[in-house]
């Protein structure tokens, strides 16, 4: 029996697994590191689940070819050599606009894809390139890069030190934190109570996090950002705004007085389905030191995500709790970018069919099936995914997913032949979490404290690491040919970063592990890779630190308070006051703590339990509408159909109904036996790709206008 330590790679959190593994390599246990520096032992299903992943045997061992409409298990050589005869001439004749990408959720949790996908990207130099953070997350880079300059620049709860927690739109109890990395957020939810403070939850159902605080609203979906706006109102009404030091870093703060008059507690109240005494109460409790705003998934995924995303923070600095302990504060990773750092742009380019401008260099996934569909100059004629899962995963899935039947040619680099994965003309897999290294590039600069851990592989793999696909298809696409040298690419690599942190390129590592080495060297703590490897449970580099100003990259240095860009937005969120009030269904979503999106629903460990794939549905709504509980229910919207089983519930305010999201295995040709024998349903197909936050282009996937009835 052998013993490793690693990170888990599921999921936000981090946390740090003990894996046992016997004498013919097959993992026995996995439980939590007691002796991990942040995360202290806790485990979740997800982590228990890792000998599973490792072990499925529906995980892909070897390229796939489709030929004659059927996937044959081909060589390594034989699949670059159809990529190469396929893929090059489309470049050719239709220019680099008419390959896009598609990167999966998934690839932000592989060191390998995150460091090595960027530069395929590159070489590529499409213009249509797609993400998750579009049906995710893209409000709040798009907030915080106007605010601050930079859109990885996002503020996170000091859950540590706070005494005052306001939820908006998050579960964390379930998701383990989003956009705020932190292991263990029960104990840290309890060190709140502790300290004898207080967790508010605004959210339309009774989740895990709102049944466990002192507090709960149960807010109409799609409102947040009103609730929010009559929060600063009363701030300013009351005169209780208080930026404290922050006040010399500020621009904008009478403008955000100005805009806040119309948006009284009074004027929202009909709207959010909160009382007008409530929210001036709320106001008021957060006005003190160590208190904290955070807004996640369902504030993100509405029709004023950007709005609400940046009303977040704006609250956080009116009360003095910006980059402040126990309030928001900016993480300092080990592992910081590097480069010119050149203050937030939008727009430098469009979509060809619906004109919607880029953001961080992405086009919003909602408008790829039109970029797809439409003829003429640049349209997207083949298309490379990256782990993801689209055809599940983005709104009106089933438009995109007869749309991506239409492609001259498809690619996907995925370790699952699955709904997505299914079409593609050719499937390059990769080896699993333990035969790979791993390092948190990401959420490490969204952590609640500052901290490191280096996993090495554990186990050796047969197939090649994804950071060398990633460099066989760049020099495919930069004309090298599928012959190209792997090496002398990633020494050409390395050297760019080394340039860029103004380093000695080294070779006396390769891949990752060599640029998160140099990534180390330009960082913050004069650390290498080396500490790290010699620390299997981490480095911890103490609690969050005060970094403003240095973290500002706006181009006045200041944090600008009412950017245009979002104010822009503001008037079209005024008119919802003189609206009608509609009575009618919304649907939001919702998700397991034992699934992160669509891509663990294979693992039979993360299956155990009852049909989870449910309608949920208010009693007065389900009696009324003549539902029950158990049966099946149609449920109707402007992008299509779907029927579900009802479970009547008053865990949903009546008027809403959810449905989970990253579920409908269901579709012929997948491999995925766990998962197609739990199928679930697709809540993508019925939302409506036409309806997104405006300034970002990112997908309304709560608080969608709904039919349902009886199936």
């Amino acid at each position: 029996m052998t013993t490793a330590h690693v990170t888990c790679p599921l999921c936000e959190a981090t946390c740090g697994l003990e894996v046992t593994l016997d004498a013919n390599q097959q993992v026995t246990r996995v439980t939590g590191d007691q002796n991990d520096v942040f995360s202290k032992g806790y485990i979740c299903p997800k982590g228990a689940s890792l000998g599973a992943l490792h072990h499925d045997p529906d995980r892909l061992t070897a390229p796939l070819l489709k030929r004659d409409g059927e996937f044959v298990e081909v060589s390594w050589q034989e699949a670059y050599d159809e990529i190469e005869r396929r893929l090059p001439p489309i470049l050719e004749e239709h220019g680099r606009d008419a390959v896009a990408v598609y990167a999966g959720n998934p690839g932000v949790h592989n060191i390998a894809l995150t460091l090595y996908g960027r530069v395929l990207y590159k070489a590529l130099g499409t213009k249509n390139f797609y993400s998750a953070t579009s049906v995710d997350q893209m409000p709040k880079h798009y907030s915080a890069g106007t605010m601050f300059g930079d859109p990885l620049a996002i503020p996170v709860p000091d859950l540590d030190r706070t005494r005052h927690l306001l939820v908006l739109g998050a579960n964390p109890l379930v998701s383990n934190g989003s956009l705020m990395t932190a292991p263990d957020i029960r104990g840290r939810l309890r060190g709140i109570r502790e300290r004898g403070g207080k967790i508010v939850v605004v959210d339309p159902r009774r989740t895990r996090t709102a049944a466990f605080a002192d507090e709960h609203h149960a807010i109409r979906p799609g409102t947040d950002a009103l609730l929010l706006f009559a929060l600063v109102n009363v701030l300013f009404a009351e005169n209780r705004v208080t930026p404290g030091r922050l006040a010399d870093h500020l621009n904008g703060l009478d403008d955000v007085r100005e805009l806040a008059k119309p948006f009284t507690p009074e004027a929202v109240a009909p709207r959010t389905g909160i009382d007008a005494g409530e929210i001036r109460r709320m106001a008021l409790e957060l006005a003190t030191e160590n208190a904290v705003v955070y807004g996640r998934i369902g504030t993100t995924t509405q029709t004023f995500g950007t709005v609400a995303s940046w009303l977040v923070d704006v609250l956080n600095v009116l009360t003095g709790n910006l980059d402040a302990p126990g309030g928001a504060m900016f993480p300092l990773a080990a592992c910081q970018p590097t480069g010119n750092r050149r203050p937030f742009a939008v727009g430098r380019w469009r979509s060809r069919v619906r004109g919607y401008p880029e953001v961080v260099g992405e086009l919003p996934v909602a408008t790829l099936a039109d970029e797809i569909e439409s003829p003429g100059d640049g349209q997207v004629r083949a298309l490379i995914t990256v782990s993801g899962n689209p055809c599940l995963s983005t709104p009106n899935a089933g438009r995109l997913a007869a749309a991506l039947d239409h492609l001259d040619f498809m690619i996907s680099v995925d370790v699952y032949l699955n709904e997505t994965s299914r079409r593609a003309d050719v499937i390059l897999p990769g080896p699993s979490p333990l035969e790979r290294p791993h390092f948190d590039l990401a959420f490490y600069q969204l952590s609640v404290r500052n901290v490191a851990n280096w996993t090495p592989a554990t186990l050796p793999s047969q197939l090649p690491q994804e950071w060398e696909t990633m460099l066989r298809l760049t020099g495919i696409v930069t004309g090298q040919g599928p012959e190209a040298d792997v090496a002398a690419l990633d020494d050409f690599v390395a050297a760019d970063v080394a340039r860029r942190a103004k380093l000695e390129v080294t070779h006396d590592r390769t891949g990752p592990a060599r640029l998160v080495d140099l990534l180390l060297r330009a960082g913050p703590y004069d650390v290498t890779l080396a500490d790290l490897e010699a620390a299997p449970h981490g480095m911890d580099f103490g609690p969050l630190k005060p970094r403003i100003p240095e973290v500002l990259c706006t181009a006045s240095g200041r944090i600008e308070l009412a950017p245009p860009d979002v104010v822009a937005d503001v008037p079209r969120l005024r008119a919802e006051l003189d609206r009608p009030l509609d009575d009618g269904l919304v649907l939001i979503g919702r998700r397991h703590l034992s699934s992160n999106n669509s891509w663990m629903h294979n693992l039979a460990p993360l299956i155990r339990g009852g049909n989870r794939c449910t309608v949920l549905v208010h009693p007065a709504d389900a009696t009324r509408l003549g539902l029950t509980d158990g049966a099946l229910a149609s449920v109707t919207s402007r992008a299509g159909k779907l029927e579900v089983p009802v479970e009547v519930t008053d865990e949903v305010r009546q008027g809403v109904v959810s449905i989970p999201h990253g579920w409908g295995h269901d579709a012929a040709g997948s491999r995925t036996r766990v998962a197609s024998a739990n199928p679930g349903v697709n809540s993508n197909l019925v939302a409506d790709e036409t309806l997104l936050d405006v300034p970002s282009g990112t997908s309304v996937l709560n608080g969608i206008p709904v039919e349902v009835a009886p199936a």
